[in-house]
């Protein structure tokens, strides 16, 4: 997904430019901070406590020049309007937290109005047209066969969640002025690995893999997670 960002990214801005990046429910914050080591300043919103705490403290082992490019808030991801003007963003990311959400639109919508014009926004979802995937090839057929008509899952913490499928996405992207410009699959072939397994020797291959994967249908439309990409007008 960081290659993927990346290139999105490096297709629309000039080389060396230092971007106003903004992400929402950025965890433990790993991608605000590789993104603050390539020379941008980035301003983190996360609202469990636990993960910006685990954020503050990864963030206090950089050098200063890195720290000092970081602005973490905690606050609630739809609340953005509270915290920032419109427009004050060059990049807005949004990795991971729509599944949490039982209603997204507001949301994306109140995303996209962080963004200056020609601003990329970057969502990664669970993909809802590839659910009956995982129990599939974990051979749960019951659970394979339910998940054909749902939106709704259970993820590997045990919570009840919900998934996206990319029509509607695209639809809702098209709706608020920051359509379509690109998609990704994520997690093609490697879904149904163990947390806990052990980190393949033939890393680097694993990885081409997956990114050829992500890009190239019919791949991508299976994979467990969709990574787009919309401009704002």
């Amino acid at each position: 997904m960081a290659r993927q960002l990346d290139e999105q990214i490096a297709g629309r801005f000039p080389v060396g430019q230092r971007l106003r990046v903004l992400d929402v429910g950025m965890g433990q914050g790993t991608q605000a901070l590789r993104l603050a080591r390539l020379g941008h300043q980035v301003t983190g919103v996360e609202q469990d406590a636990t993960m910006i705490a685990a954020a503050r403290e990864a963030l206090a082992a950089q050098p200063e020049g890195i720290r000092e490019r970081v602005r973490l808030v905690q606050g609630d991801g739809r609340d953005t309007g509270v915290h920032f003007l419109p427009g004050s963003f060059d990049v807005v990311l949004c990795h991971g937290v729509l599944m949490y959400v039982e209603e997204p639109d507001p949301l994306v919508a109140g995303l996209a109005r962080m963004l200056a014009p020609g601003g990329l926004l970057s969502l990664l979802v669970r993909n809802g047209d590839a659910l009956a995937m995982r129990p599939g090839l974990s051979g749960d057929w019951a659970g394979a066969l339910a998940a054909f008509d749902t939106t709704s899952y259970r993820n590997r913490l045990g919570l009840g969640v919900r998934a996206d499928r990319l029509a509607s996405l695209t639809a809702t992207l098209a709706g608020i002025a920051a359509p379509l410009h690109a998609w990704y699959g994520v997690r093609v072939f490697t879904d149904t690995a163990a947390d806990d397994a052990e980190i393949p020797q033939d890393l680097q291959t694993l990885l081409a893999v997956e990114e050829r994967a992500g890009r190239t249908d019919p791949y991508r439309g299976v994979a467990a997670l969709l990574h787009l990409c919309g401009v704002r007008g």
